[in-house]
């Protein structure tokens, strides 16, 4: 038996006439973890929906075990062995784990308790601590994945592709999907993962292929590879100095005082924070989960409310401001760019030119009275110009684009109602390295241009390497207060655990 188990050979997917992958040449072995890394639009998502029978290709070959095969549907590439977990879940959250992990195989009669049982049986063989009555939306981000892992395993997979498994996992629910799909890899089980993160790809990967701008770049041992040098592959070019790399030796002076936050109260998750942040300089707020920093901000934006009686006060240029609704905030000069961009961010069936438009209309709460189609297109062009969106055309669904991408519509979104405070919650998750540099970039010229911004990030080079004062978040408040010249990951890390 050939040691191959899935290639694909000189595959091409046209979209309009335009490439997404375009001669890509691919081959997964038997039992190993193969990473799939490039940037945002480099055709990482096409080919691996191409194994999975999501999109067929539109030339090309490609062989299961040897064969020739051209799965249409992924209930075909289920028939095949292949199974894929999306970044975004394809559980139905109305019903329990144990009716996701057997939808589509019910006889034409079930007894519930008996799906029950079988599914409490599978999931203690695989040692997943899910209740099978347990309805899928009241579960955590790891433990709807540990059931699509599941339902991969019961369809007795033999190929499982991950995309973007760990953007919306914490620190401990990433080590614990590590320690999963090292095991399904002592269980025979061929992996292909997505990972933005690269030390991820490095650390769990047996090879490595990089793609850019759809196509095939190089295939490595993980063993062959640095950072240094999946970037350079990734992007054609060195970023090591520009994405983390140069510690700053000075910062912005602070202007003056936009926002002051004082006993903030909103229970269980804001207890008597307080805080202050300038014009003219970028705001780091690093903290655990758990620790308040969204929910403060979220209450600021006024997508959240702060407890009606001693619930602390929020300043706005010195006046006292109580947002009920986001709309005022947004009138008032407060953007917020969420961190979760597929839930709060866009309307995903919406063309790029239409979700920025939206965005300029809620700066008007109370309507106006004529709607422009060629201010939409104006400024759909003017802003996908400006943030380098990659797309075919202006008129692209946003849920086509990638993930980088879709985030700079999110960020056009916002910045097209000129805000003076902007803050961004995780601004660079689910990103790759080219893009991160460009939002990296945005994040500075705003700032310089003398408007107040707020950073948000559960990793901490990026606070470093952004902010020029750093708070520090834990247990519901800021404990302390860090210039960005003075701060290590050491003192951060210190002060958000003790």
């Amino acid at each position: 038996m050939s040691e191959v188990i899935l290639s694909l050979s000189k595959a091409t997917k046209l979209y309009a006439g335009v490439p997404a992958i375009e001669g890509v040449d691919f081959e997964l072995r038997r039992g190993e973890i193969h990473a799939l890394v490039g940037e945002n639009g480099a055709g990482k998502s096409t080919l691996t929906k191409v194994m999975a029978g999501v999109v067929a290709l539109t030339s090309g070959a490609m062989t299961v075990d040897g064969v020739a095969v051209s799965p249409r549907t992924p209930l075909e590439a289920r028939h095949l062995g292949i199974a894929m977990v999306f970044q975004e879940n394809s559980l139905v959250p109305t019903m329990t784990v144990a009716q996701n992990l057997f939808l589509g195989q019910e006889r034409f009669y079930n007894r519930l308790r008996g799906i029950y049982i079988a599914a409490q049986q599978f999931l203690q063989s695989l040692n997943f601590d899910v209740a099978p009555t347990a309805t899928v939306g009241g579960l955590g981000a790891a433990k709807k994945q540990m059931v699509e892992i599941a339902r991969a395993v019961l369809h007795k997979a033999k190929v499982i592709i991950f995309d973007e498994p760990t953007a919306t996992l914490t620190p401990e629910e990433k080590k614990y999907f590590f320690d999963l799909v090292r095991d399904l890899k002592r269980r025979g089980v061929s992996i292909v993962f997505i990972s933005h993160a690269l030390e991820e790809a490095l650390l769990l990967a047996d090879r490595i292929t990089v793609l850019r701008d759809g196509k095939h770049v190089v295939t490595d041992d993980a063993s062959g590879f640095d950072r240094a040098r999946i970037v350079q592959a990734m992007v054609g070019r060195n970023l090591s100095n520009t994405l983390y790399g140069v510690r700053k030796d000075k910062v912005r002076p602070a202007g003056r005082r936009v926002l002051t936050i004082q006993n903030l109260k909103m229970a269980p998750m804001v207890r008597n924070n307080s805080l202050s942040v300038f014009a003219g300089q970028i705001t780091g707020v690093f903290g655990l989960v758990g620790s308040g920093r969204t929910e403060t901000f979220k209450i600021v934006s006024g997508i959240l409310k702060r407890d009606f009686f001693h619930g602390g006060e929020i300043l706005l240029n010195d006046k006292p401001v109580r947002y009920r609704v986001p709309a005022p905030a947004v009138k008032a000069g407060i953007a917020y760019v969420t961190e979760d961009r597929k839930v709060e961010g866009f309307f995903e069936t919406a063309s790029i030119a239409r979700n920025i438009y939206l965005g300029l209309l809620a700066k008007f709460p109370e309507g106006r009275a004529w709607l422009s189609r060629r201010e939409r297109n104006e400024v759909g062009k003017t802003w996908i110009e400006r943030l380098k969106v990659r797309a075919i055309g202006d008129e692209v669904k946003v849920v086509e684009l990638s993930g980088g991408n879709q985030q700079k519509v999110v960020i056009a979104k916002s910045l097209i109602q000129d805000p003076e405070l902007i803050i961004f919650d995780e601004p660079t998750r689910g990103v790759d390295v080219g893009a991160i540099v460009e939002i990296h970039e945005l994040i500075n010229r705003l700032a310089d241009e003398g408007r107040a911004v707020v950073v948000i990030s559960s990793y901490l080079p990026e606070i470093i390497a952004l902010s020029d004062r750093i708070l520090v978040s834990r247990q519901g408040k800021v404990v302390e207060e860090f210039s960005a010249i003075e701060a290590t990951e050491e003192k951060i890390m210190y002060a958000a655990i003790h």
